[in-house]
């Protein structure tokens, strides 16, 4: 079996439903195991990461970059950094803001500086940008046209239960099934 871990903080329960839409794509994969793990679940659970053929990083975007609590989780990682035990594993990411921009792709280029430190191998997105375009909507797969990693965007005054939009968590549901068959790809040919 192929394990996919997604690690993840969530201010507002939004980053929440991106995860869970990586989650439903990377188990659309037949034979892959899911693991969606919070920040605080994940800094108890360093052996079941290590077994991780891949990990997902979320994160939303405060202020410019990853969110404090997830920067914790960078931060003690350092154990796993220093045993080399997140090498080789395939890694990609997400994140969200209340801002069309809201600076997710520092956020995205910080998870993916991440993942090289571990010595992982980054997936980025592979979806063409939508919405860039004159008969393009915010109905389109990656409307916000990110490559490093799946990007939503959550209107401030509205609640996970609305925001993201569809069309986020289907780009982001889209990120957690190619990281699944690449990783497979990857793990056959070990």
């Amino acid at each position: 079996m192929t394990q996919v871990s997604i690690v993840y903080h969530s201010g507002y329960g939004h980053t929440a439903e991106q995860a869970k839409a990586v989650a439903r794509g990377a188990q659309k994969v037949a034979g892959v195991t899911v693991n969606l793990l919070t920040v605080d679940e994940a800094q108890q659970q360093w052996d079941l990461l290590k077994a991780s053929d891949a990990i997902v990083f979320g994160s939303p975007t405060y202020m410019g970059s990853a969110s404090a609590q997830f920067k914790a989780f960078m931060d003690a990682s350092s154990k796993a950094w220093y045993t080399r035990d997140w090498q080789n594993k395939i890694a990609a990411g997400f994140t969200t803001s209340a801002s069309q921009s809201g600076d997710k792709l520092n956020t995205l280029i910080q998870l993916t500086v991440f993942a090289a430190q571990h010595g992982m191998i980054w997936v980025g997105q592979d979806l063409l940008p939508g919405n860039n375009h004159s008969k393009g909507s915010v109905n389109d797969l990656n409307r916000l046209g990110g490559f490093l990693g799946a990007m939503a965007q959550a209107n401030s005054d509205q609640g996970p239960d609305v925001a993201p939009l569809q069309s986020d968590l289907l780009t982001a549901e889209h990120l957690g099934e190619r990281v699944a068959t690449i990783t497979q790809r990857f793990s056959k040919s070990a």
